[in-house]
């Protein structure tokens, strides 16, 4: 393939942007909807309160998810000719997979979709020795274990609250919870921050080393995250979250089970402590997916029979769907690309 102009990679750069753009207000739902479902905050206010805590995750917890999507493609194996066109490709799968879900209201995963597309891209353009499948399959048993993890702990921590609160005041413990819904959901708007604004990041890192931003003595295996792009992905996920995401809002704050503060506490808190562990770990996880089960786990606790198990059912094919999916259009996203750029 011919080189890429330096037009084209500021162009992708633009559009690993507006995957971070979809990325903020597909999964701004994640955080903000047991918020407005409780009527803890307004719809208005709960964007500003999301945007605003994703953003100042830009200045903790490092940057070891970055790290972990950089290393999806073998830099060292693939033809650094091809890189852009692989991140063009995989940003067109994971883009057309955000906007379809969104359109249908289906709260799925944007950080599979961008870990589709690259697989599929890498593939299309120089086989299975393109993609780095130890990481891969972390990401992978993580898409299993994550929402498990977070359903179990959504469980437990309402169990635990019903049984602190069992002979308190109802009507003041409501109050006391609304205030620790907000602490709980901030906790878990910079927890989405910490990891899936780095997702972003950790596509334009190959990018720009595929230009040679890093000299040639730069080592593929810990490349250098410059100051400036972690801040353009944070400033991008926030406005984006700043646009909203109301279907997906509707289905998770209304569809899958009925919330009350102490609720809306008992998810947040259990996704929180899901999402902060990962990113700690450098695990590019499913907020979105945490978040789901988190609250499914915590109106287990009322009854299995207060979750809408159908609705559930629908958002899990979602979620399988996924990878495959944006896989395919990555794959064939890449196929197009060489049938205009050329081989």
């Amino acid at each position: 393939m011919i080189e890429a102009p330096f037009i084209l990679i500021i162009a992708i750069i633009g559009i690993a942007l507006v995957f971070d753009f979809t990325n903020g207000f597909h999964d701004s739902a994640n955080s903000i909807s047991t918020v407005v479902s409780t009527k803890v905050l307004s719809p208005r206010n709960a964007v500003i309160f999301a945007a605003f805590f994703n953003f100042i995750a830009a200045f903790g917890f490092g940057v070891a998810v970055a790290s972990t999507i950089a290393k999806i493609i073998e830099l060292g194996v693939v033809d650094t000719v091809m890189v852009p066109y692989i991140i063009l490709a995989a940003l067109t799968g994971a883009i057309a997979w955000n906007l379809i879900t969104w359109f249908f209201g289906l709260p799925t995963s944007s950080s599979h979709a961008l870990i589709g597309g690259i697989v599929g891209a890498g593939i299309s353009a120089a086989g299975l020795a393109a993609i780095k499948w130890s990481t891969v399959q972390l990401v992978v048993a993580f898409m299993i274990l994550s929402p498990l993890i977070g359903l179990m702990c959504g469980f437990a921590v309402m169990a635990l609250v019903l049984n602190v609160t069992r002979n308190a005041n109802k009507k003041k413990a409501e109050s006391h919870f609304k205030t620790l819904q907000l602490v709980a959901a901030a906790t878990n708007c910079f927890g989405h921050g910490t990891n899936d604004a780095q997702k972003t990041i950790g596509i334009i890192i190959p990018l720009l080393f595929s230009i040679g931003y890093f000299g040639v003595s730069a080592d593929v295996n810990n490349l250098p995250v410059p100051f400036w792009v972690i801040m353009i992905a944070y400033i991008t996920i926030s406005l984006g979250t700043l646009s909203g995401g109301w279907r997906i809002v509707k289905t998770m704050g209304y569809k899958i089970t009925k919330l009350r503060p102490v609720h809306g506490f008992a998810a947040n808190a259990a996704s929180s402590a899901t999402i902060l562990g990962a990113s700690v770990m450098g695990i590019p996880v499913s907020t979105t997916h945490i978040i789901c089960t988190s609250i499914m786990g915590v109106g287990s606790t009322q009854g299995i029979s207060t979750v809408k198990w159908g609705v559930a059912r629908t958002i899990m094919w979602a979620w399988i769907l996924t990878i495959p999916i944006s896989a395919f259009i990555g794959f064939m996203s890449f196929v197009m690309i060489r049938l205009i750029v050329g081989a």
